[in-house]
């Protein structure tokens, strides 16, 4: 076997391999927008990923026995990478339809992820896992007296591959071309592999192969074309999420455009009344500000903190209705606050707001002792993905740190309408360095818990007391928000609610009843 060959090989192994982790990454990032991210999905994910090359592995193995030709490896070499690019390919038509059906089915969230991640990422995985021992094999007879040496090697080259793969995927290819661009460019990569290892098999399997590619490839790519399989459903695909921007006008009967970040409608805003505020919970921090500060009176000197910007949705409105407030927002995500000024109508450069491109936690920290805050907003927890460094007992004590007197912090917590143990954890941690912790939900119609048994709470601390018991909206959409006593809310029996630490946060777990259920639990 000639040198050029055999640093074909290293070529087809490293970029196989690093095609192999493209699609791990871009995995997540796909199915993203219909069932988040969690440590869950990314669990699913790469257990699913990993399996697939286990097993490709294994058929590899079997492919390169020592009584098969090299030709015919090299021909098996080539239906290996060509299916790994199908089946990849194939992976993006069938998302869509699959995961909007999964979603219907009544199936707890963790076996949908899991459904899903197989169905879509099994097989390219298999397909991709069987190049690397068939590549070995062929590189070994080629140098029989070092066989360990270039054993090694070329595990070095696939590991080398992989690496390459997982920071292409990361840093490059998704936030320049998206989740689909990138899949489709490891489709071709795949091909254009398969194509020159079938030239390496002969002429015949060559031919074979570049027919095959068109007389499947085409009608799957037309299929794909058809249905829009490989248009991005975002409208910005940014290092973090998918982010979606939406008319809400149909709805609302006003000019105003609805966020969605990766599965969950983040924020909705009107165009001409940045005071109207649409979220119920936004609008409940808002009504409890007012309730504790003189917000109407000129000059008011007043300050806010807010963990995650989204829409802006109550920074613009703030900025708007309170001219002399300071508004210091973390919001991790540039392009969140880019599509949010584009198209939410937020005025970036609106008198009193700060806008820092941070982790809220390092930010917070990182403030100067005083001045303090009089309200503090934590609207980074994503549905049921929860940085679990910003519910801390550690973060907790930052944060009462740096509130006024008459401050409070409130966090949107989604949960299980019963037995919510995460909530009940958040609210034992809180009361620690909080001598008023409050959970409130909306009252009325329509408000209980959604069709997967989730409700969206209200987790108030304040240094000194909440006296309310229901809060009644005095501005802008009716509603009504009443304090829930927290043991209401748990199953007798249930044992004592953890404290979470930056040691110890086992939010995931806590959330799993909510994660496997598929019925409404109330």
């Amino acid at each position: 076997m000639s040198l050029i060959i055999r640093l074909f090989l290293a070529v087809v192994l490293f970029l196989s391999s690093a095609g192999g982790l493209v699609v791990e990454i871009v995995a997540g990032r796909l199915i993203a927008p219909y069932v988040g991210m969690s440590l869950y999905t990314w669990t699913a994910i790469i257990a699913v990923v990993l399996a697939g090359l286990s097993a490709g592995h294994w058929i590899g193995g079997l492919m390169a026995g020592p009584g098969v030709g090299r030709q015919s490896i090299f021909g098996r070499l080539a239906g290996a990478l060509a299916l790994a690019g199908a089946s990849s390919l194939l992976a993006l038509v069938l998302l869509n339809d699959l995961a909007v059906g999964l979603l219907s089915s009544g199936l707890g969230q963790v076996t949908i992820v899991v459904v899903l991640a197989t169905a879509l990422f099994l097989l390219p995985s298999l397909f991709v896992g069987m190049v690397a021992p068939v590549v070995t094999k062929l590189s070994v007879d080629a140098n029989p007296n070092r066989t360990g040496a270039v054993i090694g090697t070329m595990y070095a080259v696939g590991t080398a591959g992989s690496i390459l793969g997982t920071l292409s995927a990361g840093y490059l290819f998704i936030s320049w071309i998206g989740s689909s661009g990138t899949l489709i460019a490891v489709t071709a990569l795949y091909g254009t592999l398969a194509l020159g290892c079938a030239l390496l098999a002969g002429r015949r399997p060559a031919l074979i192969a570049a027919v095959s590619i068109v007389v499947l490839g085409l009608p799957l790519a037309g299929i794909g074309i058809a249905r829009g399989a490989f248009v991005s459903r975002c409208t910005v695909e940014s290092d973090y999420f998918c982010i979606v921007i939406d008319d809400f006008a149909p709805y609302s009967g006003r000019p105003s455009n609805l966020m969605v970040l990766d599965n969950l409608v983040h924020s909705i805003n009107d165009k001409t009344d940045p005071s109207l505020l649409f979220s119920p919970y936004i609008q409940f921090v808002d009504e409890l500000a007012r309730r504790r500060f003189p917000l109407d009176l000129p000059g008011v000197d007043f300050s806010a903190f807010f963990i995650g910007g989204g829409g802006y949705s109550l920074p613009r409105s703030w900025a708007a209705t309170i001219p002399s407030a300071r508004l210091v927002v973390a919001e991790i995500d540039p392009a969140v606050t880019a599509a949010a000024r584009d198209h939410l109508w937020l005025d970036t450069s609106a008198t009193g707001l700060e806008i820092h491109h941070r982790d809220a936690r390092a930010l917070l920290q990182s403030l100067p002792p005083e001045p303090r805050f009089d309200v503090i907003f934590g609207d980074a927890f994503h549905d049921i993905s929860v940085p679990t460094h910003l519910v801390s007992r550690e973060f907790n004590a930052e944060v009462a740190a740096r509130l006024r007197p008459m401050g409070f912090y409130v966090a949107n917590v989604v949960d299980g309408a019963r037995n919510p143990l995460f909530l009940a954890a958040l609210v034992r941690t809180l009361a620690l360095d909080f001598s008023d912790v409050s959970v409130w939900r909306e009252m009325g119609e329509g408000t209980g818990a959604g069709p997967d048994g989730r409700v969206t709470y209200e987790v108030v601390a304040a240094l000194s007391g909440v006296p309310e018991k229901t809060i009644h909206s005095a501005f802008g959409i009716r509603r009504s928000w009443q304090r829930i006593p927290i043991a209401d809310l748990l199953d007798a029996g249930e044992v004592s609610a953890v404290v979470l630490t930056d040691d110890f946060a086992p939010v995931d777990r806590l959330l799993a009843p909510v994660l496997f259920s598929g019925v409404p639990t109330e």
